[in-house]
Parts: C-alpha cells; structure tokens; sequence
C-alpha cells in the first residue's frame, strides 16, 4: 500500500468530519473551564485554607481516570512547596492506608462520588479525624456528604457525543487541581528558587541553576606588579585561558588571550598591570547561569569573574562558558 493510498483512505474516511470532531470537543472543554471559573465559591478558598493548615501531607487519591487526574495533582502540588502525595484507593484497601495519618489532608476525585473503591479512604479519613476535599459533580453523592469540603465540578457536557467519555470531567478536575497549587504557591510567595530545590534536573532545572552553582573558587588571580611569567604560569596552570589582576586585593582587571596578542612586543618584560585590560565584567553569585551566558554571548568572552554586590571588586568565583554548556544552559 502506497502513501498515496492511505491519505486517499484518510479522505473517504472524513478528513473534514476528523477536523471537526477534534475542535469541538476542545471548545467544548475549553467552555466548561470558563464555567469552572464562574462556578468557583467560598469552598474553593476553604479547601486551600485547609491545605494550609496542615501539618502533614495532602494525600491525593482516585481511581480510573480520576486517579491518573490525581496523580498529576499530586506532583504540581509537591512541586510547588506543598507536600503531596498519590495514593492508590486498590492499594490502600491492602496496607496504604497507613500513609494517611493525622496531620494530613485527603483530596478525593470521582465525578461520580460513588466510586466504591474510594470507600476505605473515606471510612479511614472519618475514623481519625483526617481532613476529606472532595472533588466530585454531584453534591448529593456519597463522597461529596461524607467531606468536609466538597469541590463541586459544574453541570458540564462531556466531549464526547454520547456523554459517557470522561473527558470535560477529567480537564475540570486537572484545571481545579493546577488552581489549588498556583493559589497555594502565590499565598506562601514560592520563588523560583524554592521551585529550582524540587527541579534541579532537565532543562528547567537548567534554566533556574545560579552562577554560585557552577562558578569555581580556585580563582586565576595575580596582583598586577606581578611580571608576566608569572601571569602566563598562572593561565596555563587554572585553565581559564584568562587571569584576573588586583590591586589592593580588588579585581582590578583581566588579561586575555587578546591583550596578550596585543602585547607580544616585550610581553616577558612587563607587569601583569601594564598588560591588563581594566574594568572586567563581572556578574553576581547570585544571578541566574542564563543571564551570565547571555553576557558572554554578547561579549564574545568564555569567563565571567563572580563579584558580590555587596563586596565591591572582591572575587569570589569564575564561571566559565563550558560549565554552563555542560549543565544545559543555553
């Protein structure tokens, strides 16, 4: 079968009615998140306050679809300074149980509030006192009168044209989860610090990573009476390909491979100082490795010398091109 003849397949099967079936059910998600946001109230601000309170975990759970929903929940939440954790509803009726204890808070999914796999968590949750959100579409369901917050999803049409899908359920339950943490996040003034400690892998994890931690402290310094054997000795022996000169312990200047092209006249016979190019850009320990690479980039330089604010020309540290190259900033 030739490519020719799967796309002419693909067209008597409906190309247009495939389009269309797609958009709809993307707008009409997108609709039911509107009315989401409309249908927010007091309980929504109730359970935050809950999750506030806590001492101990948010123990997210559900199953089906609403499980996977949950698990998702359960990792922004983790990520974004509250602890969390998924617990399955299978598992905990055969020892998870354990993993809900006081001091805890349960958020339970199900649209339909009777999914009878979440009766122990419930059971469990009301026999220690242990703080119940519930998550469901009907304010009448079993989970929904057994919480003592219930996040009630609005009267919303599934995606799919016989309703039965979870699919509208599913993205409102996401977005609700997604709102808690943000609402969570922006009260406790989580920075992009504290999200770095629960990141410091992949490309975000790059992206938030500070000169201080990846600037070396074996620091190419020389004073700039120094003559310049001592300045070549101490470039080759750092291997920055630059050294930086003081004066009174201050970073004064730098010497580059450029100064030293344009020094090769007599360069054995003169001092660090007289070869130096002063005023070196410097960038603070605490600035993002990104915003360092970009100064490079723009320089046409491979090191930045690491100066405190706060410590005017003391160095603290040198950050080199490569290093950030190889941790993933670009």
């Amino acid at each position: 079968m030739t490519f020719s003849t799967i796309e002419r397949g693909a067209e008597d099967l409906g190309t247009n009615a495939l389009l269309t079936a797609g958009q709809r059910v993307i707008r009409r998600e997108a609709e039911a998140l509107v009315i989401l946001a409309d249908h927010l109230g007091p309980s929504f601000a109730q359970a935050a306050g809950m999750i506030m309170a806590a001492t101990g975990r948010v123990i997210v759970s559900g199953m089906g679809k609403s499980g996977h929903v949950a698990r998702k929940i359960a990792a922004t939440l983790a990520s974004t300074g509250t602890p969390a954790h998924f617990v399955h509803p299978g598992e905990a009726s055969h020892g998870d149980l354990g993993m809900l204890t006081k001091g805890d808070v349960a958020l339970v999914l199900s649209n339909s509030g009777e999914t009878v796999e979440l009766a122990d968590i419930i059971a469990h949750t009301r026999r220690f006192g242990i703080p119940l959100i519930a998550v469901a579409a009907k304010a009448d369901s079993t989970l929904a009168r057994q919480s003592d917050v219930t996040l009630l999803l609005p009267n919303a049409p599934e995606a799919c044209e016989t309703g039965i899908v979870p699919t509208t359920s599913t993205t409102m339950m996401l977005a609700l989860g997604d709102a808690l943490a943000v609402a969570l996040m922006e009260h406790r003034a989580f920075t992009p610090e504290h999200f770095r400690l629960f990141h410091p892998g992949g490309k975000l994890g790059a992206k938030l990573l500070k000169v201080r931690d990846l600037m070396h402290t074996d620091l190419p310094l020389i004073d700039a009476a120094s003559p310049m054997t001592e300045a070549l000795l101490m470039i080759s022996q750092k291997g920055f390909g630059v050294v930086g000169v003081t004066e009174g312990g201050a970073l004064a200047g730098i010497i580059t491979d450029g100064d030293l092209r344009r020094h090769m006249d007599g360069l054995l016979s003169l001092t660090a100082g007289a070869v130096m190019t002063r005023g070196p850009r410097t960038v603070a320990p605490d600035a993002l490795a990104e915003a360092a690479v970009n100064v490079m980039n723009e320089r046409k330089i491979t090191c930045l010398f690491a100066v405190d604010p706060a410590l005017p020309g003391q160095a603290l540290g040198i950050v080199h091109i490569h290093d950030c190259l190889r941790a993933g900033v670009v």
